[in-house]
């Protein structure tokens, strides 16, 4: 599993137990579980979608562009998908799908998921700079 699947993994419990902890839903390791796993298949959704579109893209025959620690278009699609598809399962399962609860899970996924990457990007790129100079 690569580094940032698991900080994208991370991201996502945290929210997850954040969530159970203000309902007062208690941070079982069944309960957390129970409450994760639609994100975890919706992220794991856009990280195939975001590899495949890098091999879609990709000019070279057997290359790839695919740079998952990136804001876009990675950091988007993986972010996108671990909302809709966690929503339509969680719908689909009677989990619940209150609008205020799919605006949270939005902006609070949106700050973890892509906030951890645009970190990374301006680091990465004053390394780079200072490197240069």
């Amino acid at each position: 599993m690569p580094v940032t699947a698991l900080i994208d993994l991370v991201a996502i419990t945290v929210f997850v137990m954040i969530g159970r902890s203000s309902h007062d839903e208690g941070l079982t390791v069944i309960g957390v579980l129970q409450t994760l796993w639609p994100f975890a298949v919706g992220a794991a959704a856009g990280w195939s979608i975001a590899y495949v579109f890098s091999h879609v893209r990709s000019s070279e025959w057997f290359g790839h562009d695919f740079h998952p620690e990136r804001l876009v278009p990675a950091g988007v699609m993986i972010w996108f998908c671990a909302v809709a598809v966690a929503m339509i399962l969680r719908y689909l399962l009677h989990q619940g799908v209150a609008p205020s609860f799919v605006v949270v899970a939005t902006i609070t996924l949106g700050v973890f998921l892509l906030g951890w990457r645009a970190a990374y990007g301006v680091v990465r790129r004053r390394s780079a700079s200072s490197r240069a100079n």
